[in-house]
């Protein structure tokens, strides 16, 4: 696959108060995304995620590393002109229409006049906006407004659409939309990054995710890897145990007596293993083992207060 934005020791320090006091947004951030992927950069308010996309948006420099859009330098303006974005707290032009906003974005292009229009059009259907196109932006809901917003970050047809916190502020209604939005464009070929700290979409719709804390990376890649690489809680149930079984048992984990069965909980495969030896020593029976996987809020969590 093609990598269409990757970083190398991407740090930024920054400057702040009256005495200069140095503070670091970035750390070392390596991070590759694949052509035609869904990527979810995830982390806590202050984590650096919109640091790390303004950077390769070109629009501040990295105090050291590198960024590279669509194998370009991030520093160059010629990538830029295949590349959407929308910005967590965008400001638009209230006073124009969906349809005039749009028109403008495009200008920003340099599209003809002709292209322009068919575009608006269609990505205001696109949306979910086709009723809306005379309507004044300071109309807007915060849900139309995000549709808006994505609507212009698509009118130049870009490679890579850039989406800062996109779900911030929707309700569940609106969440739902612009989730299935997001869908709709892989399904269209095109690769989106964004960035969030909610969590329960994110494992609806990303073909990976990085999370980031404190500036620094600390975990990467699909899912299922991440969740299963981090382990996760197992429950077995077995019965009839002896005393002397039940109490070896307790040496490997949380021990609850249900009548005849018992029921252990352990962590990882490591200690299951030592507790089914336990079970069969013991002459007792296995009734049942059932693995519970992690889920993306505990590793997220986790990670947040491990820093």
């Amino acid at each position: 696959m093609t990598s269409v934005l990757r970083s190398e020791g991407l740090t930024k320090v920054f400057r702040v108060g009256l005495l200069g006091r140095k503070t670091t947004a970035l750390d070392g951030l390596d991070l590759e995304v694949q052509s035609g992927e869904v990527f979810g950069f995830l982390g806590p308010n202050g984590a650096g995620k919109t640091t790390a996309i303004k950077i390769f948006l070109g629009l501040i420099k990295p105090t050291a590393g590198r960024a590279w859009l669509l194998g370009h330098d991030a520093a160059l303006v010629r990538p830029r002109a295949e590349i959407g974005f929308l910005p967590e707290q965008p400001y638009f032009y209230d006073y124009l229409t969906a349809q005039e906003f749009l028109d403008f974005a495009g200008q920003l292009f340099g599209l003809p006049r002709s292209i322009r229009q068919d575009r608006a059009r269609r990505l205001l259907d696109v949306v979910g906006l086709a009723g809306s196109q005379d309507l004044k932006l300071r109309k807007f809901s915060k849900g139309m407004l995000q549709r808006i917003g994505i609507a212009q970050a698509l009118i130049n047809e870009p490679t890579l659409v850039i989406l800062d916190e996109p779900m911030s502020g929707l309700d569940p209604i609106g969440r739902r939309e612009i989730r299935d939005l997001i869908l709709r464009l892989k399904e269209e070929g095109k690769t989106i990054f964004f960035s969030t700290h909610i969590l329960p979409d994110v494992e609806v719709i990303c073909d990976r995710v990085a999370i980031l804390v404190n500036g620094r990376l600390r975990a990467v890649g699909h899912l299922s890897e991440i969740l299963t690489a981090q382990g996760g809680q197992i429950e077995v149930t077995a019965g009839g145990l002896g005393p002397a079984g039940l109490e070896q048992l307790r040496g490997h984990g949380a021990v609850i007596v249900r009548g005849n069965q018992v029921l252990v909980t352990v962590e990882g495969e490591s200690s299951l293993d030592a507790i089914l030896t336990i079970v069969k020593a013991a002459g007792g029976r296995l009734i049942s083992v059932v693995p519970h996987r992690r889920s993306l809020e505990d590793l997220f969590l986790e990670e947040v207060r491990r820093s």
